[in-house]
C-alpha cells in the first residue's frame, strides 16, 4: 500500500469557513500576532489570549469538514494516508481521517502552564477557558497551541513521516512558516510531489506538479487525473 503524506495549511479549512491568518481580511489583520500568539502576549494579557481562542473554538464548532477533508478520508480505503497539518482545528478527524499529526497544537485542547504541560480535552459543551481555570495541580490552563517563538514538539515525527512518503501532497499552505515549510526538503529524491493551492506558491523543489485550485476541487482533480498511476 502506497504511503501518502499530506501537508495541510489554512487553505485546507478555508472552504469550511475557518478564517485564515495571512490573507487579506485574515485574523492577523484583526489581532496582532504579538498580542495573541506569542509567549510574551500571554504574559502581558492572558485574558485577551484566552478570549481569542475561545472565539476560535466558537467558530470551529459551527464549521463542518469540506469536500477536501472528506476526499482525504476516503483515500484511506486505498492508501496509507498520513496527514501532517499546520491547522489547529479538528476537521480532518471529523471527516474520518485516522492518522493526523498536529504540528501547531489543537484548538479543542488546553494544557497546564506547569513544567509538565499536561494536556486536557475540551468539549463542545464546555469549550471556553478563563483566568482562574486551573489544572488538578493548581496551575492556570492555557491553549494547547504552539505559539510563535516556541519549539514545535512534533517536528521530528513529521520529518520521519515525510522521509517515508511514496507520494507527498501539499494543500493550502503558503510554505512560509517554518519548520513546517522545510518538510518538502525531507522528501526522498524521485518522490512525486503535488501542490494544491489557488494561489501561486513558491517551493524549493523542482518537478512539483501544481494544481492551482482550492482544496476540494484540487483533490478531486488529483484523484481523477493522477492517482490512478499508483
Amino acid at each position: 500500500m502506497k504511503k501518502i503524506v499530506v501537508l495541510t495549511g489554512a487553505g485546507m479549512s478555508a472552504e469550511s469557513g475557518i478564517s485564515t491568518f495571512r490573507d487579506a481580511g485574515g485574523l492577523w489583520e484583526k489581532y496582532p500576532i504579538d498580542d495573541v500568539a506569542t509567549p510574551e502576549g500571554w504574559r502581558r494579557n492572558p485574558a485577551l489570549v484566552l478570549d481569542f481562542y475561545n472565539q476560535r473554538r466558537k467558530q470551529l464548532l459551527k464549521a463542518k469538514p469540506n469536500a477536501g477533508h472528506y476526499t482525504l478520508a476516503e483515500l484511506e480505503k486505498k492508501y496509507d494516508i498520513q496527514i501532517i497539518t499546520q491547522n489547529v482545528d479538528n476537521l480532518h478527524e471529523q471527516a474520518g481521517s485516522t492518522k493526523v499529526l498536529h504540528l501547531h497544537g489543537e484548538l479543542m485542547k488546553v494544557q497546564s502552564t506547569s513544567s509538565g504541560e499536561e494536556v486536557f480535552d475540551l468539549t463542545p459543551e464546555n469549550y471556553e477557558t478563563h483566568l482562574g481555570d486551573k489544572c488538578p495541580k493548581g496551575y492556570q490552563l492555557r491553549p494547547h497551541i504552539v505559539w510563535f517563538g516556541e519549539a514545535v514538539p512534533e517536528i521530528e515525527n513529521a520529518v520521519r513521516l515525510t522521509e517515508q512518503a511514496d507520494i507527498f501532497i501539499i494543500i493550502g499552505t503558503s510554505m512560509q512558516v517554518y519548520p513546517a515549510a522545510g518538510l518538502i526538503d525531507e522528501v526522498k529524491p524521485g518522490t512525486p510531489i503535488y501542490l494544491i493551492d489557488p494561489k501561486e506558491v513558491n517551493v524549493s523543489r523542482k518537478n512539483v506538479t501544481v494544481i492551482q485550485k482550492g482544496a476540494g476541487e484540487g483533490l478531486k482533480e488529483l484523484r481523477e487525473k493522477y492517482m490512478n498511476e499508483y
